[in-house]
């Protein structure tokens, strides 16, 4: 445990020795500060915009996950690049709980920004609980980034790449609600799409706890998936 719990911490130290990954540990506060200040400003000067603040607030509450997806997704990349991988491989612990263990620490970051940028929120009151849901909900949006980017990308130019190929179908589901209902479905097999339904839900007052719970265990399920693929190939 103090193994993991050690390099938990290492890789956090890295994002404050690369100055080009400090800039997103800032994106949280800034959408926070955007959500709170900066869009009712847009709405008194464009009131137009006002039946489309859900849906503005649902994209902006995955960007902090996809933030952090980006600076631990950088750091997986960097230890492939520059060889560290090798020798955590040969430590004596499982590496399918080892990289577990590593995600645990963005999830959680990016789970607390969330839940503090709906706290702030002017527009909806929602729950604690249910704003805890829903904020582990996103955060579990970091491990999928970090997890994907990291087996596809072999150095960090690629990992640039597929990580805006991975912002694609983390908003994309945000169409079903410009759609008819019947192709709404088509969007289901995106994690984001449970998500952004349950919190729809949640904001008109009716049930959202299925939608919720059913994202929560097929993120689950990815990370799950990926995890394994991942341990496979990053340590070899």
């Amino acid at each position: 445990m103090k193994k993991l719990l050690k390099v938990a911490v290492n890789d956090f130290r890295l994002v404050f020795r690369d100055n080009s990954l400090k800039f997103f540990i800032l994106l949280p506060l800034m959408n926070l500060l955007v959500l709170r200040y900066g869009l009712p400003s847009v709405l008194g000067i464009f009131p137009v915009l006002g039946d489309y603040v859900p849906y503005i607030v649902m994209l902006i509450t995955v960007q902090g996950a996809v933030g952090f997806g980006f600076i631990y997704s950088m750091v997986l990349v960097d230890e492939k690049d520059t060889y560290v991988a090798k020798v955590y491989g040969v430590l004596p612990i499982s590496q399918f709980w080892f990289v577990n263990f590593r995600l645990t620490a963005p999830f959680l970051l990016a789970t607390l920004a969330t839940f503090l940028l709906l706290l702030a929120d002017p527009f909806h009151k929602i729950s604690i609980p249910a704003n805890l849901f829903y904020s582990a909900l996103t955060g579990l949006i970091t491990p999928q980034m970090v997890l994907f980017v990291a087996i596809m990308a072999k150095n960090k130019i690629e990992a640039m790449t597929w990580q805006k190929l991975f912002n694609l179908p983390v908003t994309l589901p945000i169409l079903a609600f410009f759609v008819p209902a019947k192709l709404g479905f088509l969007f289901a097999v995106l994690p984001t799409h449970w998500a952004f339904q349950g919190f729809n839900k949640l904001i008109a007052g009716e049930g959202f706890t299925l939608y919720f719970a059913t994202g929560f265990i097929y993120s689950l399920i990815l990370v799950g998936l990926f995890a394994r693929r991942f341990s496979k190939v990053h340590f070899s």
